[in-house]
């Protein structure tokens, strides 16, 4: 598979490029929003020279990753000819029917169809095609050219050639991937929320504070970054969605997202991306601050 088609310029779709790319592949980086293009590609150049600081890859290989990457705007254009489309867009499921509605209609009718989703029903994509067999999960962790793991999630109708084809794509990705089965939030997802949620609820009831919660995970069960500190890095808006989606699709309440999450998702205060959440955020500073709201008074 030497043509791929990337849906989405954002945080998890730059990076999926990325690694692709870098790996010889022809990438179509493909998002509506050109500016979005544009910013995607500069992170994918800033990320490729954190590599080259660090040992990982030579200069050369930064020239040859960002020849690999075309960007387009225009989707039609962009999944021609492709071998397999990875869409990344929001966490949002009528935009993703929409979207493989849509790759459906204009790439190779033997295309693979992949999704990044980290919670939302393979099976419920792949009936929004005419191609059920041909559409798969291919659920990749942040940061993308970082992180080995790639849940690869088996949709009802998902056929075992294309699971085999999709495994055999991440490993030549020097990645690990792991199958498993359409079910709420697979594997990740089902097992780390509920243990954020929970962290959210032990704050919000008074138990500890924001530092010390985080710290008793990290020091105690060797967490190399805390619950409320990860909540704020994946987006606590996508932590919201995802809860929603385990609380829908299994009928548990213990599932149900921390009515302190639902209102700081409503306030805005959605972490890294919005520059405040359990932690403040400030460009070019790594110290850690624990949000005013959340402070201990003296």
């Amino acid at each position: 598979m030497s043509k791929i088609a990337v849906i989405g310029s954002g945080t998890m779709g730059n990076g999926i490029a990325h690694v692709f790319a870098q790996h010889d592949h022809q990438v179509s980086l493909i998002d509506k929003d050109e500016k979005a293009l544009e910013k995607g590609l500069a992170t994918i150049a800033k990320n490729l020279d954190r590599q080259i600081e660090k040992g990982i890859i030579q200069a050369e290989t930064k020239d040859s990753t960002l020849a690999n990457i075309t960007p387009y705007s225009d989707m039609e254009k962009g999944v021609k000819n492709v071998a397999i489309v990875v869409e990344a867009a929001t966490e949002n499921t009528e935009l993703k029917l929409e979207i493989f509605r849509q790759l459906d209609q204009f790439s190779p009718k033997e295309a693979i169809l992949a999704t990044n989703t980290s919670s939302i029903s393979i099976t419920k994509i792949a009936a929004a095609t005419s191609r059920p067999d041909k559409v798969i999960g291919m659920h990749f962790m942040n940061p993308v050219p970082v992180m080995q793991l790639v849940e690869v999630i088996k949709g009802y109708k998902t056929s075992e050639e294309t699971t085999h084809q999709v495994m055999s794509v991440a490993k030549a990705l020097e990645k690990a991937p792991v199958a498993v089965n359409d079910y709420p939030g697979f594997v990740a997802n089902r097992i780390l929320m509920p243990m954020i949620n929970e962290a959210i609820y032990a704050l919000y009831e008074g138990v500890s504070g924001v530092q010390e919660i985080d710290t008793v995970m990290k020091l105690g069960m060797a967490h190399p970054m805390g619950p409320l500190q990860l909540a704020d890095f994946i987006g606590l808006d996508v932590c919201h969605a995802i809860l929603d989606v385990l609380y829908q699709g299994l009928g548990n309440p213990k599932y149900a997202p921390c009515p302190l999450l639902v209102n700081m998702v409503e306030a805005g205060n959605k972490g890294v991306k919005s520059g405040e959440g359990f932690y403040i955020y400030s460009q070019g500073s790594k110290e850690l601050v624990v949000s005013e709201r959340f402070q201990k008074q003296p």
